[in-house]
């Protein structure tokens, strides 16, 4: 499960919120209150409550817990007579427990803001709305109002950007709830953001459907689902829209003419050479010149790199994580964590061609029931339910399983059982109350995230991982750590003599452990500018309060985090990369920090090429450039064997016989593009 809310997940989770709130505003002339319940795979995780006193002003109270963490916030904030929200505070905890603490106001046509992270002014007009960082859903249910009263049914905010709520579908579920409208707001994500609202003049909202995520009107629970169907309908509308729009068919004959090519296995960058596509796979890799047959098309690769596909080993995909995952060259995927009957549909979809998606590898998440369960997946009360799970698994086409928080310890050693047996890949955290070398002895094939590593050589007597307490623990004492140890030294051969594998995720915790409030999150710091405007500004919120002693202790842990998977490596045991955070940016942050923790930069593009495709099985059809394989490339402005950041300069990506131009994929997403398309000549001159 996610470990980290990065800007892209931040925004996320703020569309989640924002999408809570669209009319809870009532009529100003009476002091009035609506309740609404924060669902979490169907099951009640916390509350929303909005009170809009006599006066016109609102107070909102919005909390929830899932995965052992959540939001605590209380906001006030005045209506004024156009319906924009003004005189803005709020006060409260993040998800990660980092201190809420903003206020903004419009005054003499100026808006001031004062946050956590930044301060500011602007020119403001009257109809100028403000996003907070972290908003609750009774804010954004009166910007969401206030949209939807405009002629145009859009304002502005900063950076001149102009946000727009419209209407795009209605449905009476039953006489009793009325007829209810679906409302898209578009211009301040990279995505929708969708709501269900009464259909009537006061727009109250109704509930709010993600896939295992929803909130909705105390009473109202049991529609979720029917709402969340006509919803992704929509969804998936605009998806395949999007699909017809920037695809390009590669079927026949493709040649990449004179480029260096990444031969994975090996970790060298060869030629340059003439690479052949023929029908969605690799044809030939021949000398450059040699004319084979006449290409239905062609390719000028000189000065770029042709990489296989890259694999995010660790993403939890949403149908909107598609286009991101292609632009950054991310072929591949595994998750490891997500509403099973979504994920399924989603990945039928995109193996149909009806979405822009990456190859999708889905690892079974199992938990077990505790205060502190995380939803997703199958949470298991008893060793049989969470056995019946790994059957079920298995029978739906996974290729793992990844184990959690609050599995017993006494279950692993079964459970791996069970699920190697059936060929079925073992993966996930360190159960609460265990050690990572007690789960590799009891049958864990992988473990999940580098603290949970750490956590063998730092955890106390008592301490209770499915809390915040595996972030802080390992914050706080892995400075110490003596790397050169016997402990240490064992450990790493047991993970060697076992083939165990690791899965990072290092950029998970970069910002965690290294941000200081108001400094931009060194994930994305590096391509701000091509960043959202309101991202920019989420990316200086900091998700833990770290300052003076205790911030120089956290970034002298998170350096012993980086050695470590450096040792690691150098030692054998083999790593993968995953993000459990922003699509496809993400991967590239995750393989430049393998880079800055001493792996040389081929040795990273094999991780992130031939590891993955290894550990999921899929080597023999994926994962390297050769004769026979599937056609998922990426064809890269420069050298990333030299210089990794590279990768963020892809050209095109190829995925069978539909091609990408990533340029293109990040301007539809509202990305600066890093590169320039490249050209694809039709029946080009012998």
């Amino acid at each position: 499960m996610n470990e980290r809310i990065t800007p892209a997940l931040s925004l996320r989770q703020r569309a989640k919120t924002a999408l809570c709130a669209t009319g809870l505003l009532l009529a100003l002339g009476s002091a009035q209150a609506t309740d609404y319940n924060v669902l979490v795979q169907a099951q009640v995780a916390g509350h929303l409550r909005v009170d809009t006193l006599a006066d016109g002003r609102v107070e909102t109270d919005y909390s929830y817990r899932d995965n052992g963490r959540g939001p605590d916030l209380k906001e006030s904030f005045r209506i004024a007579a156009n319906g924009v929200p003004r005189d803005y505070r709020g006060r409260g905890r993040s998800t990660m427990g980092a201190e809420i603490a903003e206020d903004f106001d419009v005054t003499d046509a100026r808006a001031h803001w004062r946050s956590r992270a930044d301060s500011g002014e602007t020119p403001a007009g009257e109809d100028f709305v403000f996003i907070p960082l972290e908003a609750s859903p009774g804010y954004y249910g009166a910007l969401v109002r206030m949209l939807l009263a405009q002629p145009e049914g859009s304002a502005g905010t900063l950076g001149g950007l102009k946000i727009r709520a419209e209407i795009l579908a209605r449905l009476t579920p039953d006489a009793a709830t009325g007829p209810l409208a679906l409302v898209a707001v578009t211009g301040a994500d990279t995505q929708p953001w969708y709501y269900w609202v009464r259909d009537d003049a006061e727009h109250a909202l109704f509930a709010i459907t993600w896939p295992g995520w929803a909130i909705a009107e105390q009473g109202a629970e049991a529609l979720v689902p029917v709402l969340l169907a006509r919803q992704q309908q929509a969804a998936n509308e605009r998806l395949a829209s999007l699909r017809q729009r920037l695809a390009r068919p590669l079927d026949g004959v493709t040649l990449i003419r004179n480029v260096r090519w990444f031969d994975a296995p090996a970790a060298r960058m060869r030629g340059p050479s003439d690479v052949w596509i023929s029908h969605g796979r690799i044809d030939a890799v021949t000398e450059p010149g040699v004319l084979r047959n006449l290409p239905e098309r062609a390719i000028d690769g000189r000065g770029r790199s042709l990489l296989p596909g890259l694999w995010d080993m660790h993403a939890h995909l949403w149908s909107e994580d598609g286009l991101a995952h292609l632009a950054g060259g991310v072929t591949s995927i595994r998750d490891p964590g997500n509403n099973n009957d979504e994920l399924l549909r989603l990945r039928g979809r995109i193996e149909r061609g009806e979405v822009i998606g990456p190859n999708v590898y889905a690892a079974g998440f199992i938990e077990g029931k505790s205060p502190f369960s995380a939803r997703d997946g199958i949470v298991a009360e008893s060793l049989d339910d969470a056995l019946d799970a790994v059957n079920w698994y298995a029978c739906h086409g996974y290729v793992g399983i990844k184990l959690y928080n609050s599995i017993k310890p006494e279950w692993v050693k079964p459970l791996t059982a069970r699920a190697r047996s059936l060929g079925l890949h073992v993966n996930g955290h360190v159960p609460a109350f265990m050690l990572a070398e007690q789960a590799v002895r009891a049958g864990y094939e992988e473990l999940t995230h580098i603290n949970q590593v750490m956590l063998n050589f730092v955890s106390r007597p008592g301490d209770d991982s499915r809390t915040l307490m595996r972030f802080e623990r390992v914050g706080s004492d892995a400075q110490a750590v003596d790397l050169g140890s016997p402990a240490v030294h064992r450990f790493i051969a047991l993970l060697r003599e076992r083939h165990v594998v690791v899965d990072p995720t290092l950029m998970t915790f970069e910002a965690m452990f290294t941000q200081a409030q108001g400094e931009p999150d060194p994930t994305l710091a590096g391509v701000a500018e091509h960043l959202p405007v309101l991202w920019q500004r989420q990316l200086r919120a900091a998700p833990m309060d770290l300052e003076g002693a205790k911030l120089d202790t956290y970034r002298r842990s998170y350096a012993k985090l980086l050695a470590l998977t450096r040792d690691m490596h150098r030692a054998g045991v083999p790593l993968v990369s995953g993000t459990d955070g922003t699509a496809g940016l993400g991967l590239h942050r995750e393989l430049e920090l393998y880079v800055k923790a001493g792996i040389p930069a081929p040795e990273v593009l094999r991780i992130a090429t031939w590891n993955g495709a290894q550990v999921v099985g899929a080597s023999g059809q994926r994962g390297r450039i050769a004769r026979g394989y599937v056609a998922d490339l990426v064809l890269v402005d420069g050298d990333p064997s030299t210089d990794i950041g590279q990768l963020r300069h892809a050209s095109l990506v190829i995925q069978g016989q539909v091609a990408y131009a990533p340029a293109e994929l990040y301007e539809a997403m509202g990305f600066k593009p890093f590169a320039a398309a490249v050209r694809v000549v039709q029946r080009p001159a012998p």
